[in-house]
């Protein structure tokens, strides 16, 4: 599993006096941008980091007017509740209503609001105890939404899991397409299906509303990996597309002609991070098997928007955000940045209507902003962070591997710390991605963070995206199936050599760390070579055959081991930290979220209670209440100073 980044996450910080936290530039956060169908509004999420070190962020709904001046604010919303959680922007088929989900914090109840695009005249359209996520405007201004009725907790593998008590099993939360009439919702797919994803296609000829989407039945955490397309009406499913065990499904967008609907498809390793190449479906042909739309691109895409009657693919290609128009040829390249283009998350991606699009900008070194405009000629909309500084120096690697060419990036500070050169050399750390199926992309360095820390501390940081990696196409992701760690680590061991050919690296200074996948890699490195002098392995695995059964969705694993471990025992044994523990001699600090259910606390408590059985230096901390991904923001802090204290301590000399 990747490791996930969450806005909060930037919130974290070290004690400092308030007035100084308060004189320091805060950086403002874009997130969910919406483009109404004109392309002449846009609505997003936004709001200042807070200056408080530990407190959340408070986002507000911002619509702005394009075809005024750039960062004119037309309004922000009024919702009659500063401190709700919002999410879902969604804008009616004519441009003229926006509607979204809003949450007091501790209330179970969730309600659907909509307002007018001068945002002044706001109604509340469904109260709803339950989860709900996923809104979408219909063809007739009807709204859908997913929704889990009385939901035990929020839906998605990464939250903290309920206690595992009573009866295991016994009920399952499924999560159904409904629609949004009189106050109340209709459900539109069956009780026994997980729909994950979803697109309106029309209203059938009975009047009734349509829909194509992504599910699964039984536990909805576990089987996303084992998705297949559906076509539903009536309460009802029917089965389009059971893609092959190594295949996901993602990004479902029905075409404006509603013929056909085309989706993203290949090996991935967690919802909502898609990767892989473009499909297309015909939906009124009997028996019609999905077209490839990008066999051998040498990118992953990631997004998928239907600009007008343009489809078009955002991807990833080594450091760059690449954009193509995908049809019945080649694909065709509409832009390119070595910056990230996204809709506010780590992968590219924009949000479009017409030849109007807009996204959020951001590099390493360049705070986020919104931008506007045809794809490859967007310009500035806001201006939001700049005074937001540099905080460190970025440089894009490359290197050879195995026949593949691999990509990383590395991180250096502004000004060096003193006393941190030996003999004109630096400590290194490398910090391994989680997924497999990710990459590193460039998203701005801001303080109160991991990175920021490790280089306040004067190491530079290398972060690679090896072969199971996104960036390089599907032949690349796909290159560590079955083979966990033997391929990823030469490519790591490969990429720290072609650093320091160009930089100036003291080999004996060598730091390893990740989380989540990167943690198993940070565990799985230790016990391979004694090269890395300190480690830090955060929500990581140590024995693969044990987390089968002990993790709440051992469903991502066939695809990525070929078969379950009852069938094969032998391909998870190989890549099993555990197996190979007495090999290990660097010393290594070990934390993870008590009610993480991705890659649960056993695991780490394997690894450390075989290190201190080894005598090899170790500490493990584990954080109450924290699922996969520490998001109170004390517990983050906490992690962080402890993992440069542990660098601090084994890299000093």
């Amino acid at each position: 599993m990747r490791e996930h980044v969450f806005a909060l996450l930037l919130l974290a910080g070290a004690s400092v006096p308030l007035a100084a936290a308060q004189a320091a530039p805060l950086m403002h956060l874009f997130s969910e941008p919406a483009l109404s169908s004109d392309g002449r509004h846009l609505a997003t999420l936004e709001g200042d980091e807070n200056p408080k070190p530990g407190e959340h962020v408070i986002k507000h709904i911002v619509l702005r007017d394009l075809t005024g001046p750039a960062d004119a604010v037309t309004t922000t919303v009024d919702t009659g509740c500063p401190t709700c959680t919002l999410s879902d922007l969604t804008w009616s088929r004519d441009g003229q209503h926006l509607a979204f989900i809003m949450r007091q914090p501790g209330d179970a109840m969730r309600r659907v609001e909509i307002v007018d695009v001068t945002g002044a005249h706001r109604q509340e359209r469904l109260a709803f105890k339950g989860s709900l996520q996923d809104l979408r405007f219909g063809p007739d201004g009807t709204l859908a939404v997913l929704a889990i009725e009385n939901a035990r907790r929020d839906p998605g593998a990464l939250q903290a899991g309920a206690p595992q008590t009573g009866e295991i099993d016994a009920q399952e939360d499924e999560q159904r397409i409904a629609t949004v009439v009189d106050g109340h919702l209709e459900w539109q797919s069956p009780a026994d299906l997980y729909v994950y994803e979803y697109d309106w296609r029309t209203d059938g000829p009975s009047g009734k509303a349509t829909f194509v989407g992504t599910g699964a039945a039984g536990n909805g955490d576990n089987n996303w990996w084992l998705a297949h397309l559906f076509a539903f009406e009536n309460g009802q499913s029917r089965l389009l597309y059971a893609p092959p065990i190594d295949q996901q499904l993602g990004l479902p967008h029905v075409s404006p002609d509603g013929r056909s609907v085309v989706f993203i498809g290949g090996l991935m390793s967690d919802f909502s991070f898609f990767g892989g190449d473009v499909f297309s479906l015909e939906l009124d042909t009997s028996h019609a098997k999905p077209r490839n739309l990008t066999p051998g691109l040498p990118a992953t895409v990631t997004g998928l928007s239907w600009c007008g009657s343009r489809l078009v693919a955002s991807a990833l290609q080594g450091a760059q955000s690449v954009f193509f128009s995908v049809g019945a040829g080649k694909p065709e390249e509409m832009g390119r940045s070595d910056d990230l283009i996204s809709t506010g998350g780590g992968e590219p991606g924009l949000v479009c209507a017409g030849d109007q699009s807009a996204a959020v900008r951001q590099s390493f070194t360049v705070a986020p902003e919104l931008v506007a405009g045809p794809i490859g000629r967007w310009k500035p909309l806001t201006r939001a962070n700049a005074d937001m500084p540099a905080n460190a120096h970025a440089r894009s690697v490359t290197w050879k591997s195995d026949g593949f060419t691999v990509q990383g990036w590395l991180l250096t500070p502004l000004e060096r710390k003193p006393g941190v050169e030996h003999e004109g050399k630096v400590p290194l750390v490398t910090k391994v991605h989680g997924g497999p199926s990710g990459a590193v992309t460039p998203r701005y360095l801001a303080t109160r963070t991991m990175n920021k820390e490790l280089l306040d501390g004067g190491y530079d940081i290398f972060m690679p995206s090896p072969r199971g990696s996104y960036g390089q196409g599907e032949a690349f992701t796909r290159a560590n199936r079955k083979d966990f760690g033997h391929g990823d680590l030469r490519d790591i061991l490969r990429g720290v050599d072609a650093v320091e050919k160009i930089a100036p690296v003291d080999d004996g200074r060598l730091g390893i760390m990740g989380y989540s996948y990167g943690g198993y890699m940070t565990m799985w490195t230790v016990t391979q070579t004694n090269r890395f002098k300190a480690a830090v392995a955060g929500g990581g695995i140590a024995n693969w055959q044990s987390y089968y059964g002990q993790n709440g969705i051992s469903g991502w694993m066939p695809p990525f081991f070929g078969a379950t471990v009852y069938d094969d025992p032998a391909v998870y044994a190989k890549s099993s930290p555990i197996n190979f523990i007495r090999n290990v001699k660097t010393p290594t600090f070990i934390y993870v979220g008590a009610n993480d259910e991705e890659c649960p606390p056993a695991q780490s408590l394997e690894f450390y209670r075989a290190l201190k059985f080894l005598g090899v230096p170790t500490k493990l901390v584990i954080y109450p209440g924290e699922g996969h991904g520490i998001r109170d923001p004390h517990h983050d802090q906490d992690s962080n100073e402890r993992s440069v204290a542990w660098f601090d301590t084994y890299l000093s000399k």
